[in-house]
């Protein structure tokens, strides 16, 4: 073996280049060759090809350059690779490929040691933080979201109950003078599994024996029958993660259509629960704003301020291990396909972007922050500075933001705010 041959064959080590289409090995093989390329960059023309074929975009075939030099070669295969990255997405002529069409998973009950409760998984002084505390009732989820960390920590197939949650859940010890708000969402979604295991049953124990415990259930489903069937308290809060139906269909396979989704949250608002909504993630793409504008205003005819108890905006996040887990899939997605810039440790869009899609989304909800009911509206994950630079005002702390949070909350549902 010649030498190349075998730093050719050290670079692919360890990189996608067995999962990408034969022709397209042989061609990356093959202009390695002629250009010699150095370790790294063939590690980088590697991902460039698996990103393109995920993206359903021009393959690297037709994107690469003609050049005698390497380094410029090189190059210009780089630049357009970022052009086509940072130009604004169209699902148009998008196709999706070997997206499952049913949910499938086993379910798993053990004892679990320990008990998760906890700060919020992405909580982090860098950005403005509302301090969440989260309880994994379940672990992994079953819809199949592109751009969902989860995958990222769980088996994605294995769904896991913890036999022992309703006890320790009863035995859980919180101060009596001091409200809490602990959303149930993070490692799973809140009601996709029902009564599964009695997780409802106990959370709703939980809460009724708590009346100090802000409960927030989060949903991207429409499965609502417990809810429907048993009196909810007060102090429970339903809310749903929305989006646009394009983002639905494309990026957050398996889950309900957006329609459901809100005519679920209409029918708990119409027994008398408070229901919320997160715009997590606005998704930048041909049209977005206008389609973003529909479900905004969709939702202002369809609820009354009264009946809300929040609306968040956030967006694309990513850190390297959920990225390098999208390039293990065999399906397309155009989630990865943004400008990618350094966010507190992670990469998402650049300012001037979450600055348009944030001030759009705050200032279509107009209706709802100037009656005597408000919402309560933030930013989730994003720097300090860009809530005034969206909203017009921003909290010096996280503690700050989170006493308004629950203070705003406690209103709603017709609770003192205990500090």
């Amino acid at each position: 073996m010649n030498s190349y041959a075998e730093k050719f064959n050290n670079a692919i080590a360890k990189t996608f280049f067995q999962k990408l289409p034969l022709h397209e090995q042989e061609f990356i093989q093959e202009k390695a060759f002629e250009y010699k390329f150095s370790h790294q960059e063939i590690k980088q023309i590697i991902n460039i090809a698996r990103d393109l074929g995920m993206w359903d975009e021009k393959r690297i075939s037709v994107i690469f350059p003609q050049h005698s030099q390497r380094k410029v070669v090189f190059s210009r295969l780089v630049k357009e690779y970022e052009s086509i990255r940072n130009k604004p997405n169209s699902y148009k002529n998008f196709t999706l490929k070997n997206i499952p069409k049913e949910q499938k998973y086993t379910f798993k009950t053990e004892s679990k040691e320990g008990f998760g409760l906890g700060l919020c998984p992405v909580a982090s002084e860098k950005t403005r933080c509302c301090n969440l505390l989260t309880l994994d009732a379940v672990e992994s989820c079953g819809f199949d979201c592109s751009y969902c960390s989860i995958q990222s920590f769980y088996n994605q197939n294995t769904i896991t109950f913890d036999s022992s949650f309703a006890d320790k859940l009863l035995k859980l010890e919180l101060d009596p003078n001091k409200t809490y708000h602990i959303g149930t969402g993070q490692a799973s979604d809140s009601l996709m599994f029902g009564n599964r295991e009695g997780v409802l049953d106990a959370l709703f124990a939980f809460a009724g024996k708590n009346p100090n415990v802000i409960l927030e259930f989060k949903t991207k489903s429409d499965n609502i029958k417990y809810l429907l069937e048993n009196e909810v308290p007060k102090n429970i809060l339903c809310t749903w993660s929305l989006n646009t139906q394009t983002i639905v269909d494309n990026e957050e396979h398996l889950t309900a259509s957006l329609d459901k989704r809100i005519n679920a949250a209409r029918k708990l608002a119409d027994k008398g629960v408070k229901v919320g909504f997160h715009f997590h993630p606005i998704v930048e793409y041909e049209g977005y704003l206008d389609e973003y504008q529909a479900v905004y205003e969709k939702l202002i005819l369809n609820f009354q301020p009264s009946e809300v108890a929040l609306v968040s905006f956030g967006t694309l996040t990513f850190i390297k291990p959920v990225i390098k887990q999208l390039r293990e899939r065999e399906f397309r997605s155009k989630i990865t396909q943004i400008p990618h810039e350094d966010a507190s440790g992670k990469t998402s869009y650049p300012e001037a972007t979450k600055i348009e899609m944030f001030k759009h989304a705050y200032e279509s909800f107009a209706p709802w922050q100037h009656t005597d009911d408000k919402v309560f509206f933030y930013l989730c994950m994003e720097p300090h500075e860009l809530w005034a630079k969206t909203f017009g005002y921003q909290y010096a702390t996280n503690n700050d933001f989170e006493h308004a949070m629950l203070a705003s909350y406690s209103k709603k549902i017709g609770q003192d705010y205990l500090i």
